[in-house]
């Protein structure tokens, strides 16, 4: 099951931009000190705003934390689709998909640190988190098959695999390690996805 947004979408552009500006901070606030010792005030100073206003929109820390992941979720599809928008094949799609990532991830440090601390909050928003990605990810995978671009299997586990191996790969490669060039992460994974492992 689903879970919605916590914060009700505002309706006027001023609320959406306050709303922004709290997600911003919050996601800061916890990148920073993690969600136990993050806090309501800590959120509002960094956005700039009273913390009377925060409780327009949140009715505690957990609810903008639960808000924040589903959020930095949405984020990363966006910035995935726009860097595919160009893209025609499922294998161009699968390179170019990992090194968006990858870019992504070194270009917002505190992504990891609040997903995986999601699981201790609030288990059934970290499996929404993965549960979004993979089941855009196999209906991509099913049009591919569809469209002969890939050899058909199972494409629900084949998502998950995928993401698993991003997952890691943008904590060696985004995180621990921003020094290795990305294209020859890439290739040497599009090498073994492409071609397997079989001599």
């Amino acid at each position: 099951m689903a879970i919605a947004a916590v914060a009700k979408e505002p309706k006027t552009a001023r609320g959406r931009k306050t709303l922004r500006k709290l997600l911003d901070a919050a996601r800061d606030e916890f990148g920073t000190w993690g969600y136990h010792d993050a806090s309501v005030a800590g959120i509002t100073t960094r956005a700039g705003i009273a913390q009377g206003t925060f409780y327009i929109y949140f009715e505690s820390k957990e609810e903008i934390f639960r808000d924040l992941v589903l959020d930095l979720g949405h984020q990363l599809r966006e910035h995935l689709n726009e860097e595919l928008s160009t893209v025609t094949g499922r294998i161009e799609a699968e390179r170019m998909g990992l090194a968006a990532f990858i870019a992504f991830v070194r270009n917002n440090n505190s992504l990891y640190r609040i997903v995986m601390e999601a699981q201790f909050v609030d288990e059934a928003v970290y499996r929404q988190y993965f549960t979004d990605f993979a089941d855009a990810y196999t209906e991509n995978l099913e049009r591919a098959t569809a469209a002969g671009e890939i050899r058909p299997g199972g494409c629900a586990e084949r998502a998950w695999a995928i993401m698993g191996i991003s997952i890691f790969l943008g904590l060696r490669f985004g995180i621990w390690d921003r020094e290795t060039p990305i294209n020859q992460v890439v290739d040497a994974v599009m090498d073994m996805l492409e071609n397997g492992l079989r001599p």
